[in-house]
């Protein structure tokens, strides 16, 4: 078990944050991304108190296995993991960590949460997405994304249901590609293949 752990840093990461609109821009992605691409997908949608579905829904649209994240679940390539609701998502010794949300009103900050958790305690690649979704969060932590070699990505405004979670991504000034969600899922496989 000890050298998958340690194996298990050698792979990219892809987090895929969204919210409102998002469930669009994830079916496109897999719908258009290799599922032996070598790479670990992991959905952070913003739910406070309703329960997700993305974990029954998304194996329509990929062959790859479409898990819930629980607690120390360990990160593996060739996965799409679906963030539970009302947690913040952590990431330790190529495991998943889950604890009660830290920002339980207002806007949730999940995305970022977890982004900066990866640029902390991941030691493979790491490619953050931002696509649909009202607020900003995940912006907040894209320069720090960049500041490991990270790569950044938000969605094509005009091709979002609900353009304000990609608008302040790009605001940052810490995005290098702007894409529709089937040329976000070629980038993150020619990417993947030059690693």
């Amino acid at each position: 078990m000890k050298a998958k752990k340690s194996a298990a840093r050698d792979f990219p990461v892809v987090c895929v944050g969204g919210s409102a609109g998002g469930l669009d821009a994830y079916i496109r992605l897999l719908q258009n991304l290799p599922a032996d691409l070598g790479v670990a997908i992991v959905i952070v949608n913003h739910l406070r108190t309703v329960a997700t579905l993305l974990h029954e829904i998304l194996p329509k649209y990929t062959t790859m296995p479409v898990e819930l994240i629980t607690d120390d679940l360990v990160i593996e390539p060739n996965h799409v993991f679906i963030i539970p609701e009302k947690r913040d998502l952590h990431v330790l010794d190529g495991e998943f960590r889950l604890e009660p949300i830290s920002k339980p009103r207002g806007w949730p900050d999940v995305i970022t949460v977890f982004l900066r958790s990866l640029t902390n305690n991941w030691d493979g690649k790491i490619i953050a997405v931002i696509v649909s979704g009202y607020d900003g969060d995940g912006a907040a932590a894209l320069c720090g994304i960049k500041e490991v070699g990270g790569i950044t990505i938000a969605q094509k405004l005009d091709t979002a249901t609900q353009p304000d979670m990609p608008e302040s991504a790009i605001e940052t000034g810490c995005i290098d590609f702007i894409l529709a969600p089937e040329n976000i899922a070629r980038e993150i496989a020619r990417i993947a293949r030059s690693i």
